[in-house]
């Protein structure tokens, strides 16, 4: 190991230039506090294996006091102009772009996305505090069947929110989901994933000094093992009114279960199962470049990355020799080196998983054409990349989200083959086309099942875009005005005797 990333390693406060960055305690009414029971629990660096820091293990209590601490804080900012909220949120902005490059080394650290990566990660989540700061909300003026009365639509804050985010985007999902929310007017309790804490109460002090109020950002870092109960409190207690929720289909649904007991409004963005669809008049090398940025982004640990590669009979060989030249010059390594494109997975877990699909592809005669290999020289967590052959639907490659650094080709004849083969999934949150005749791409896009579509374009998502999916991949959509719309209620007024 380079002797740079092992003095990052060995003391990561020491390495950061602002060492308040790196918490070990969880936010509560505007204090740093430890649990009540004492107990922290560890985060490791998915690169090394090992353990790097420990944070407060928040339990049911703790959970049950950051949501009345955001309940006491609601009524104060909600009361506050959205100018005045405005400012708040930019000078929180303005302060995580000033520490970018120490937040990039510790996501790099606890999620292993490499640091460039990273960097890019807490750009994006900058781009949407600074799109909510300058929001405003808008009500309506309805047309009322007497001239003596005046009928309005107004928007208010719904109340508390929980929100509880991944650990593959820590930063961006925490901004994506807290900036409407502050700006509309709630207070929150964010829990962030268990293998990504740092993160998240990294930002949370910047919110701190950026002069947002005590209450209205609270963060209750959890370990796996109390994940449970505090999942509890934040969807059955009285007093929030809104979940929002990045993660797994099957976690998805108990939330959802636990919620109508109190009838929460939720948004729920799930897993997904993107297909991506290559017609034989596809701009090949557009194809191949929009392939391996959307597959190989964070190892295939995105939510949106292609699952299914459907490549149509005549283009199917071509795009292979491509895809394997560029998946062979991958550079696969410690994500603090600038130069590696792609790091670990987030645990062993994953990486089995990962390595459990690929076998049961080859076991039902799917042919590797590289990678594949479970171990890796890099460590225990990594996965080289791989390219699969010959996969059929049977395979549970084709029906499961594989979150890792796999292409599993399918070959199709014709549109109405690979859009039957599209839509076959239970998910419905992204898919690709790539084709040069447009008219085709728009009436492919129209009738694939997902919330989302890119027609000759892999990056597809953006502060300015309601991200969001349709069938098991979820409900309600996240960035854009949509956004904001989330995390506010309706109210009519009637005027009457005007």
């Amino acid at each position: 190991m380079a002797a740079m990333q092992q003095k990052v390693r060995s003391s990561l406060a020491a390495a950061l230039v602002e060492s308040g960055l790196l918490r070990s305690e969880g936010l509560i009414n505007g204090k740093w506090l430890a649990s009540k029971s004492g107990k922290t629990f560890q985060v490791f660096d998915p690169a090394t294996a090992t353990e790097f820091a420990a944070v407060a293990a928040y339990g049911e209590e703790d959970t049950k006091l950051a949501v009345s601490a955001a309940e006491q804080s609601f009524d104060s900012w909600r009361s506050k102009t959205m100018q005045e909220r405005g400012r708040v949120l930019s000078r929180w902005s303005e302060l995580i772009g000033k520490n970018s490059s120490d937040l990039a080394t510790i996501m790099c650290l606890e999620s292993g996305k490499p640091k460039a990566e990273s960097k890019g990660e807490i750009n994006y989540a900058i781009s949407f505090i600074d799109m909510y700061a300058g929001m405003q909300t808008k009500g309506t003026v309805l047309p009322a069947q007497t001239d003596t009365h005046l009928l309005l639509a107004t928007k208010e804050p719904i109340g508390v929110c929980s929100l509880l985010t991944p650990w593959n985007f820590p930063a961006a999902m925490f901004a994506r989901k807290a900036a409407p929310a502050i700006m509309a007017g709630c207070t929150i309790v964010l829990k962030p994933a268990e293998d990504t804490p740092l993160t998240a109460l990294a930002l949370a002090w910047l919110w701190e000094k950026a002069g947002g109020p005590k209450g209205v950002v609270n963060v209750v870092p959890t370990p796996r093992e109390l994940v449970q109960e505090v999942g509890n409190v934040l969807t059955t207690d009285e007093a929030v009114r809104k979940i929002s929720f990045t993660g797994s289909t099957a976690v998805g649904k108990q939330l959802l279960k636990q919620a109508a007991s109190t009838v929460k409004r939720t948004s729920m963005e799930l897993g997904g199962n993107a297909p991506f669809v290559v017609f034989d008049d596809a701009d090949l090398d557009r194809a191949v470049n929009g392939a391996m940025a959307a597959k190989f982004r964070f190892g295939g640990q995105v939510c949106i990355a292609p699952n299914r590669f459907m490549i149509q009979e005549g283009i199917y060989e071509a795009f292979v020799a491509k895809m394997a030249e560029r998946i062979r010059g991958l550079r696969v390594g410690d994500g603090l080196e600038l130069s590696t494109n792609m790091g670990p997975l987030i645990n062993l877990a994953a990486r089995e998983k990962v390595a459990s699909l690929v076998n049961d592809a080859v076991d039902k005669g799917a042919e590797v054409v590289c990678g594949g290999a479970v171990g890796h020289e890099m460590g225990a967590n990594f996965f080289a990349p791989t390219l699969l052959v010959g996969c059929t639907l049977d395979m549970r490659i084709s029906h499961e989200e594989i979150f890792g650094p796999v292409v599993a080709c399918v070959k199709f004849q014709d549109a109405e083959e690979a859009l039957a083969m599209s839509n076959s999934s239970r998910s419905g949150l992204a898919g690709y086309v790539y084709t040069q005749d447009y008219s085709r791409g728009m009436r492919f896009a129209g009738k694939l099942e997902v919330g989302m579509v890119g027609i000759n374009e892999s990056s597809i998502s953006s502060s300015v875009v309601p991200f969001g999916g349709v069938k098991e991949s979820g409900m309600g959509r996240e960035g854009s005005e949509l956004g904001m719309d989330e995390f506010m209620e309706v109210k009519h007024i009637c005027l009457g005797g005007i």
